[in-house]
């Protein structure tokens, strides 16, 4: 397969272009000949006019690339490695929802033909692609598998808003069905990936190293979390805490604040998922999550406390949010926590201004109901920094001071303007 994928007799097929799958086609696309498979024809024609949906790539990053975007069946059906990189969030109750990757795996289905590969990419839990994604291709297709087609999982690394590790210099974790088909693909993948390949000794294996990356940072997160909420009690500082413990080597350093997006915010739940499926309750897995998802919750009640102990009248104070996706610098808005924040703080009565240049407001709308503003108002009672993007590091005590009214509650999340501590503005941070 690699030899003919190289010399351009065979090519291959990224299903999903997103975050994940635009990246990855448009690096094969240097040394492969590629079809990017999108069902939006609004984020294709985008693409054909070099413009990433997503806003993560420049245009520039689409020259001289052997690819052709398409929504059209008929042209993937002339692929012969299939690279599956579509969502895989959980629904309201926070149980996986495989519509995507299962659609995707119908798509595979009509089109597969003997000889050809299929690459899972998109997080899912242990066993998933063998016991769900692949009857439902051979289904479709009649083939069967190490028989008439190869399988493989290779989970994405991608880190969204990062520019210091594009997808090349991420060690990428590689299986196959068999052995054969882990050396092929294992060859495919180490065309573009400088940083190396880790070979896992299955596709559950790899499955599983996945999910477990996120799960454990979500863990340890909420472990700062509910640091963060017994050092309020105690009225010590929760980043010099952190700061003076992590001058010990062994010290994982990680800080509290909201966790949301389409990674650590759900890949645990896949886990405990499976795990419960196999009669096992996880206990420490889902009890991270439970202090993680109570944070808006945690933030917006400390808000109105501080504002009723500066003399404010809730019903009649406005709150300035800045800030609404789920990390910096990106304008993915995916499981922001934000929005939750946004709507405990308004069932308090408060009256709420978003304020966030990297997003689209109609989006914003269409996912959470919630209404931004353009241009940041005035008479502000208190303003919490949600989300550290760089265009609100040059905010000055001045400019804060201009733009709210006199005791103004200030509620850094992030940790971004320590130095407003040492001022007349009433300052907390996590």
């Amino acid at each position: 397969m690699y030899q003919e994928l190289i010399n351009k007799q065979k090519n291959i097929g990224v299903i999903g272009l997103g975050y994940v799958g635009l990246p990855i086609a448009l690096e094969f696309a240097k040394h492969f000949k590629v079809i990017g498979f999108d069902i939006n024809k609004s984020r294709v024609e985008m693409m054909q006019n070099h413009v990433d949906p997503s806003n993560e790539l420049d245009s520039s990053e689409f020259k001289n690339k052997d690819i052709t975007f398409t929504d059209d069946i008929e042209v993937l059906r002339t692929a012969n490695f299939y690279i599956v990189a579509v969502p895989t969030p959980v629904d309201d109750h926070c149980v996986p929802d495989l519509t995507p990757v299962l659609a995707a795996s119908r798509t595979i289905g009509k089109v597969l033909k003997k000889g050809d590969y299929v690459i899972f990419e998109s997080t899912v839990y242990p066993g998933c692609t063998e016991e769900d994604c692949l009857p439902v291709i051979e289904q479709l297709s009649g083939l069967k598998l190490n028989v008439d087609y190869k399988a493989g999982y290779s989970p994405e690394r991608i880190n969204p808003g990062d520019k210091t590790r594009p997808i090349h210099k991420i060690l990428k974790i590689v299986s196959g069905s068999d052995a054969e088909s882990l050396e092929e693909i294992a060859k495919v993948y180490g065309q573009i990936i400088e940083a190396g390949l880790h070979k896992a000794t299955s596709i559950k294996v790899a499955e599983a190293a996945k999910v477990i990356e996120n799960a454990q940072r979500d863990v340890n997160i909420a472990f700062m979390n509910e640091l963060s909420m017994i050092f309020d009690k105690l009225e010590i500082d929760t980043h010099e805490v952190l700061e003076a413990a992590g001058t010990k080597w062994n010290f994982i350093k990680l800080s509290p604040g909201l966790v949301g997006g389409h990674c650590i915010g759900v890949d645990p739940y896949y886990l405990t998922y499976k795990a419960m499926q196999m009669g096992y309750n996880p206990q420490v897995i889902l009890s991270g999550r439970r202090i993680n998802d109570d944070m808006p919750e945690h933030i917006a009640k400390k808000t109105v406390q501080m504002l009723i102990k500066q003399g404010k009248d809730i019903k009649h104070c406005k709150v300035l949010v800045l800030g609404i996706t789920f990390k910096e610098n990106v304008s993915d808005i995916r499981n922001s926590k934000v929005a939750n924040l946004v709507k405990a703080l308004q069932n308090y009565s408060l009256q709420v201004d978003i304020y966030d240049p990297n997003v689209d407001h109609a989006e914003v709308k269409h996912e959470y109901g919630l209404s931004m503003v353009d241009t940041i108002g005035k008479d502000y009672d208190a303003i919490v920094l949600a989300v550290a993007h760089d265009v609100f590091r040059d905010f000055s005590e001045e400019y804060l001071q201009e733009i709210s009214k006199q005791n103004l509650v200030f509620i850094d999340i992030k940790g971004m303007f320590k130095s407003l501590r040492s001022t007349d503005i009433k300052y907390w941070s996590l």
